[in-house]
Order: structure tokens, then sequence, then C-alpha cells
């Protein structure tokens, strides 16, 4: 029997590196992890040290390795997704300049309206309204407050670009993670000169622009070397979110997926161009050539669980959902929860957002917090599924990937809130990893895209609870007039 090609998908997240191998029959065939920690060092700021995305990522090939090295050296091309958005700089000498200011850093605000009101046709360039995650304005904030850093600047490279760099020595990025800075424009898929000069950065800093499914270079011989492989072709990829969508096939206009990452994401799939950036949506170019996409995003998710979890004192997540799967979902909680640990993008853009308890009593337990954190992620969710429908998006099938899919309550809770069916696919729970390896595939084989891309196996459909349903919509209400009767508190 013929040996099945290879295809290596690594995913550079937040929480921590994934890594998987995956073979001609889309089958994943290993998969390992390196975690990775936030710094935050002031209110607002969330930084990541790139050294530290490099150790992972050779922590996780090292764990790959031991298990699937003669696998490894089947692989005849990778592929790249990870966080987007993050500032990551290098001088002259490609050497990093300060800690890479994160996704859900909201330190910027200020220069998000400086950025506006300095380019009057930024919004009508980029399809975005700018907003302190995007990448833009944390150049703009170095360059009002950090002057010596943004001096050396030589090259911007976004999160997995910088693994890229590292691992073929090309200054290359993809459409989709590019679409995120506030630098490219979107409806052209190329940089955005305008834009560029408006944060006094020009073409020169930026990356070369590849769409997601093309060869940006080769593995060097000492990374393939170190990795047990071939000098195999190193592919664009995408964002997290496109290349999520890759693994699961959300590749055809009205499919959507939700994303229960350290973020959340409600993602649809666009044959065209079509911004509204008025409403807070994102419009982005998908990873996959001709095709956009638009988003709600929220920027806690699976992150309030975790957070939730540590609270209480449990020591996983797991163990404190199976308490709360012991609670009378028969009738709605005297709780609710604000999600906005980080600030909030969708629909609010207010990065000094707070999460927030109500109706904590002497009897709340553990089990009631977790519940909130459940619903309050959900109803966030559900603004952003108003945003996007306000803006003209129509939502046909919704899919679900991400850590936090793993919880077939939280799925019940969401399907519920949004009134709307969720089906989970095969490779969902490492779904940017899956799509990175697709991405990888679909550049070196003859298969067509829509072969490469396929839906993938459906595991499970969970429906929404009707009684629950019926409870939620009010409950909804109610966490909306929450936080605008708060917001000015924040």
């Amino acid at each position: 029997m013929k040996d099945l090609i290879m295809y290596l998908g690594i995913d550079l997240g937040t929480s921590g590196v994934k890594v998987i191998l995956l073979n001609d029959n889309d089958t994943i065939i290993g998969q390992t992890s390196a975690s990775l920690d936030v710094s935050r060092p002031k209110v607002l700021w969330s930084e990541q040290d790139p050294q530290d995305w490099w150790n992972a990522t050779n922590e996780a090939i090292a764990s790959l390795k031991l298990e699937h090295g003669a696998d490894l050296k089947k692989v005849k091309a990778i592929g790249l997704s990870g966080q987007m958005h993050g500032a990551t700089l290098l001088d002259e000498h490609n050497n990093v300049i300060r800690p890479a200011i994160l996704w859900n850093d909201g330190r910027s605000q200020q220069q998000c309206i400086e950025l506006e009101t300095s380019e009057k046709n930024s919004r009508q360039i980029t399809g975005n309204m700018a907003m302190p995650g995007f990448t833009a304005p944390k150049i703009a904030w170095l360059r009002a407050h950090e002057k010596n850093n943004f001096s050396k600047i030589a090259k911007v490279l976004l999160p997995k670009d910088y693994l890229r760099f590292l691992m073929t020595g090309d200054f290359a990025s993809d459409m989709s993670d590019s679409a995120g800075t506030l630098w490219l424009d979107v409806g052209k898929r190329q940089w955005s000169a305008e834009m560029l000069a408006a944060t006094g950065l020009s073409e020169k800093h930026m990356p070369t622009l590849f769409e997601g499914t093309e060869i940006t270079g080769f593995l060097s011989d000492d990374v393939a070397n170190q990795w047990g492989m071939a000098r195999v072709a190193v592919v664009a990829g995408g964002g997290d979110n496109a290349a999520g969508a890759a693994g699961i096939g959300v590749t055809k206009p009205k499919q959507a997926f939700l994303s229960l990452g350290t973020s959340g994401v409600y993602f649809v799939a666009n044959e065209s161009y079509q911004p509204n950036p008025d409403s807070a949506v994102h419009t982005f170019c998908h990873c996959i050539p001709k095709l956009w996409h638009q988003m709600s995003v929220i920027l806690s998710a699976a992150s309030c669980l975790t957070w939730v979890t540590q609270l209480t004192g449990f020591k996983d997540e797991t163990s404190l959902l199976a308490e709360v799967e012991q609670l009378d979902f028969s009738k709605p909680s005297e709780l609710i929860f604000l999600p906005y640990l980080s600030g909030e993008r969708t629909p609010h853009n207010n990065p000094d957002a707070k999460g927030i308890f109500i109706g904590l009593t002497h009897t709340t337990g553990a089990a009631e917090l977790c519940r909130a954190v459940l619903e309050g992620v959900a109803f966030a969710f559900a603004d952003g599924q108003q945003a996007l429908i306000a803006a003209g998006t129509e939502i046909d099938q919704v899919s679900v990937i991400g850590g936090g899919s793993k919880s077939a309550l939280w799925g019940e809770i969401l399907a519920s809130v949004l009134n709307k069916p969720l089906t989970y696919r095969a490779g969902g729970e490492v779904g940017p990893a899956f799509g990175a390896a697709r991405l990888a595939k679909a550049a070196i084989s003859n298969d067509s895209f829509a072969d490469v891309f396929n839906e993938g196996e459906i595991i499970n459909v969970i429906k929404p609870n009707k009684i629950m349903q019926k409870y939620y919509q009010k409950q909804h209400l109610k966490f909306q007039q929450i936080y605008q009767n708060v917001k000015a508190l924040f």
C-alpha cells in the first residue's frame, strides 16, 4: 500500500501553539500543543514575547516528533494559522524591538479616533471601523508614546508570520490575516498606501502578500533538520478565523461558524466584498482566493470559562461544567454575567467595558457562577448575531469550532439563545490548525478547492431547547439593558 502524503498545520493561538499532522485522506494522524502566557503590565495592555511563540512551536514539534517521527518525514507542505492583529516589530537586523502588542490590547482607543480623522476614507478603504484590536492603531500608539521604538521599525509582522520568518527567512503574509491590520485595501486585496502613511509607515515595512493557498517559501535547512523533515513548502495560510473556516468547510455564502476560543467569533462566508463598518462588524478577505467574510467578535469567550474555573478553585473546566450540568435548566437563573473581561468589540467597540455579575445572593455557588458565564457569553454572541443581520448578512447553517466546542451543555445554551441549530464537525476542536493543514494541501495537490475544503463529517447537531429558548429571549433583553445602564460607569 502506498504511503499517504502528510501535511503539517501550525496554529499560533493566544493560550498555546497547536500542531497537527493531516494525511491525504483528511485524517488527523497526530496532534500536540504547548501553552503560552499573556503579560498584562498595565490596565488594558496585553502582550507576549515572540520568542515564547517560537519556543512553544519547537516544543510542540519535538513532542510530535517523539510519536510520529516517521510521519514527519512524509510531510510535503506546512500551513500556518494564528491569532490576528498582533504587532510584532523587527529592527533592521531582524531583532524583536519590544513585546508584541496583542489583539485583545485596548490601549489605542484615542489613536483609532485620530486615524479616522486623519484618513477620512479609512472605513471605505479597509471595510472596517478602526478599533484598538487592529494592528495600525497599535503602531500609532507606539509612534505617540514610544518614539524610540517606533523609529527602529523595519518590519511589522503578524504573529504567525514571525514564525514563518524564523522557519523560512521570508517576510510574507496572507490576505485574511493582513485584512485585520487596518492597512489592507480589503476590496482590492492589496496594501493601502494611504492607511500606511496615516501611521508613518510605507509598503517597505510590510511583508509580501499572498493568497492563503500559495507557497511563500521553504523550510530552512536548520529548521528542517531540527524538526526531522525535508525542506518542504511553507504555505501562506490564514488568520485563525479564516483558517478555522477552511478546516470545517465554511466557504460558501451564508455558511457560518461560532468559534469558542480565547475570544469568540461569529463568522459568515461571502462570495463578494460586502462591507458595513458602522455596525462594528468586520469585513475581511477569506484565506481562499476570491472569497471574503464578515465577523462579529467578542473579546472573551472560553477565556471567561477558564477565569471562573480558577476563581472558584476547580482543578479544570470539565470538573466545574459537571457541577453546572446538575442545575435545573427548566427555569432561568437569577444571575446575569457581562463577559467583558477584556473590553468588547462587536457591537459596542468599548475597550473600557468590564465584566459584571448581577444577582448575587448568599446562596450563589460556583455552579451558578459558571452557568451565568456560559449564558453571558451566549448573550454576547446574540448581540453579534443581531449586528451581522442588521448589516445585511444572511446566515444559513452554523457550525461550532474551538476548545469550548467540547461542552454539549454550552452548545445547547448557545443554540437556544441564538435560535439556531449548531453543527459539530470532525476537526472542529482543532479548527485553525486543521484549516492550516488543508491550506497546505491545497497549495501542492491537484485536488480542487471544493474537494480540499469539504464540509467534513457531521459529529453532532444540537438543536435549541424550547423551554430555555423562551426564557433566554427575556434574559437577553435584560442583559442588553444592564450594559446600557452601567456603561457610563466604566
